[in-house]
């Protein structure tokens, strides 16, 4: 690598990955000291990079000369990363003795700071001040070191098996689990960076690192916090046109904070969905476990990729076929019915008894013929209908029996391999058996073999666009506009009709003699519905009374509403007949990282109950808002559902973009929503509003 600025980061981080010269300041011969393990691990390493011992003691650290201060390397001892262990109390003075010796780069292991409160973030403020007065860059602090393969650069406590993933954690542990699932997958890691508080360099600036790194060909990235959201999803959009997935494993997929949020949006917009919404803008691949991230980026490893979810099942046992189908469909893909050309093409490969609907039970003939296997997984690769394959069930199992058919298993799994390296559709092979020999024949061809059936399901997934990026909207933020100095219904409906939400006609008014005018002036006109305003959920307070067909109706109605709720005033609007539409609800929740993340589900009071929901980074545009109704459960409702009309789509995209795009010019605003919003055949009409300041 040449000493040069990365692009996509900010600052030089060649002096981080690659520096000329390294120093540990705290290196001690105390084995409890992470200035011991790194001191260890730094003067191990291959190759003749100087390492610099430092100790306010001085004498010998591990048999080397120590220095008592970077001071002590003289004018022509410039170093360019130092990685500091010492206590909190000398962590600004090591910042400053550092940049004084030339640093460019520092990894701060020092802990107890920020994490630990306001006088800890505080100082560790000041230490990033100083380091970019400096032009240098900062890892940590509070972190555990770094490592980089490519450039024989060890400053961590593990030894990690070189490969090709870049690993970005905010656990130590997680890497370590993380390095053993990968060795034993063939995987190894290009660079490891432990995050720590990310004060300076945070995941976003790493990730950028990686773009044109070239020895990394994935990024794994563990993460419990992303300080910048949408230079996240920015930086994984860049890696993925460079064709390195990123495979995120983000801890929350419970999270009991929205209990108490005070509109529907609030109470549905969880963390782990924001999570969802930025994966999919982002194409990242997100996974539970470091074992899921593992096989994630196993498969991906290949240059094998799906068009679509369509899957077929290959066993030889009808029971492993029904599973890995279960399977499957838990992952988000489909195992289609073959045709009937197909389903002929496959029984003249096998025998009369064979099923060939899908999944493809050979029914026993892969005993009489073990080279069937291979003719049916060519016959389904070379076919349109299916985007991928799976193998499940007991190949591999004759390799250990001793018999005569030990010796052709093991020639099918090379005429397998061959069928499928030479094509471009994934493969996937589940076995009882996963570990013998004729399994390790695919294995050594980089086909993932899995012991589990799950986890080949999700494997495939991840190579059939069910976890990739479908979303690419433009996320650039439009400049604020004035903000709302009230969220009243009133002002909250107006501001939206200017974006071009429509609304039926309504008059706001105080009193008897208010509504008596507006009425009369017929505008709105009969029937009519009175709101109570200065309630959030005016239905569930009783604030709302339907189907005022005439004057006497509508002022009892009126009078009723004052004595038993007393409003500040009540909106009078034009009625909709909501029978012939589908109400949906469209709202926004501001996310302190992200940014504004919208969602769109079924409406009308049972939201909540029916949680058919769909998210996804704003502002979005009308095509991405049509992706996101149609991946609704209830879809069907919106496309015509039990000859129902069909509703008017395009208009109901766009009306979610404009909401969309309202909640992003208006940062003041905590949650924004427009529910119901009534989609018919003949357009869209917004039938309540509400807002939340921050």
């Amino acid at each position: 690598m040449d000493h040069e600025t990365i692009a996509g980061t900010r600052g030089d981080l060649a002096a981080l990955f690659d520096p000329r010269s390294v120093a540990i300041v705290g290196a001690s011969d105390d084995t409890s000291k992470w200035g011991n393990a790194l001191a260890q691990r730094a003067l191990a390493a291959p190759g003749p990079r100087p390492v610099h011992l430092v100790n306010w003691r001085g004498g010998s650290v591990l048999g080397r000369p120590a220095l008592r201060s970077l001071a002590e390397l003289g004018a022509d001892g410039e170093v360019d990363l130092v990685a500091l262990c010492v206590p909190v109390a000398g962590f600004l003075d090591a910042v400053d003795d550092a940049l004084a010796a030339g640093a460019r780069a520092l990894v701060a292991i020092t802990a107890g700071l920020a994490e630990l409160g306001p006088e800890g973030a505080r100082v560790q403020h000041e230490a990033v001040a100083r380091v970019r007065a400096a032009g240098a860059v900062m890892v940590g602090p509070n972190c555990l070191g770094i490592h980089d393969s490519t450039t024989a650069l060890h400053l961590s406590s593990e030894t990690l098996a070189p490969g090709h993933v870049a690993v970005l954690s905010q656990s130590g542990n997680v890497v370590i689990d993380l390095d053993d699932l990968m060795r034993q997958a063939g995987l190894g890691i290009s660079r490891f960076v432990s995050l720590g508080n990310q004060a300076d360099l945070t995941v976003v600036d790493l990730m950028g690192a990686c773009v044109a790194h070239e020895p990394t060909r994935a990024v794994a990235v563990y993460a419990e916090d992303v300080v910048d959201g949408r230079g996240f999803v920015t930086a994984a959009r860049e890696l993925d046109a460079a064709g390195k997935p990123v495979v995120l494993l983000a801890p929350g997929r419970t999270d009991a904070a929205t209990r108490g949020a005070a509109s529907h949006t609030g109470s549905l917009t969880s963390a782990t969905r924001v999570v969802d919404a930025v994966c999919a803008a982002g194409g990242i691949h997100r996974v539970d476990s470091p074992v899921q991230m593992v096989d994630v980026l196993a498969v991906l490893d290949g240059p094998r990729r799906g068009a679509g979810p369509k899957v077929a099942v290959v066993t030889d046992g009808g029971g492993h076929g029904a599973i890995a189908a279960d399977a499957l469909g838990a992952a988000g893909l489909h195992v289609p019915l073959l045709s009937p050309v197909l389903g002929e093409q496959l029984i003249g490969a096998l025998w009369a008894q064979s099923t060939a609907s899908n999944p493809v039970d050979l029914a026993g003939f892969g005993e009489r013929d073990l080279f069937s296997y291979g003719r049916a997984i060519g016959a389904l690769l070379d076919s349109d209908e299916v985007d991928a394959v799976l193998l499940t069930g007991t190949f591999g199992v004759y390799s250990g029996l001793g018999t005569r058919l030990a010796a052709p298993e093991l020639a099918s799994a090379h005429d397998i391999t061959a069928r499928v390296l030479g094509q471009d559709k994934p493969f996937v092979m589940h076995s009882v058996y996963a570990g013998s020999p004729p399994a390790g024949v695919l294995r050594d061809a980089g086909i993932p073999v899995h012991r589990d059936a799950g986890r080949a399901a999700r494997a495939l997934a991840a190579t059939c666009g069910q976890l990739a990026a479908s979303r690419f909207d433009d996320l650039a933020m439009p400049l604020p506009v004035a903000a709302l100095t009230s969220t009243g219904y009133p002002e909250v409906r107006a501001v939206l009709a200017a974006a071009g939400v429509p609304f039926p006609t309504a008059a706001v008014v105080h009193d008897e003699d208010g509504l008596r005018a507006a009425l009369s002036a017929g505008a709105p006109a009969y029937p009519v519905v009175l709101k109570a305003m200065g309630l959030l959920h005016k239905s569930d307070a009783g604030g709302v009374v339907l189907g005022l067909r005439d004057e006497v109706s509508a002022v009892a109605a009126y009078r009723e509403l004052v004595l038993r709720l007393a409003p500040p005033a009540v909106s009078v609007e034009q009625m909709v007949n909501t029978a012939a539409g589908v109400e949906i609800i469209v709202g926004s929740r501001d996310d302190p990282r992200f940014g504004p993340v919208l969602m769109v589900g079924l409406g009308g009071v049972f939201t909540e109950v029916t949680d058919d929901v769909a998210f996804a980074l704003g502002p979005v545009s009308p095509r991405t808002a049509t992706e996101l109704l149609l991946s609704l459960r209830g879809a069907a409702l919106l496309t015509g559902a039990r000859g129902r009309d069909p509703v008017d789509l395009d208009a109901l995209a766009t009306v979610v973009a404009r909401v969309s795009c309202v909640a992003a010019e208006h940062p003041e605003l905590a949650e924004l929503e427009v529910n119901p919003l009534l989609a018919t055949a003949d357009g869209v009409v917004g039938l309540d509003a509400r807002a939340i300041t921050r």
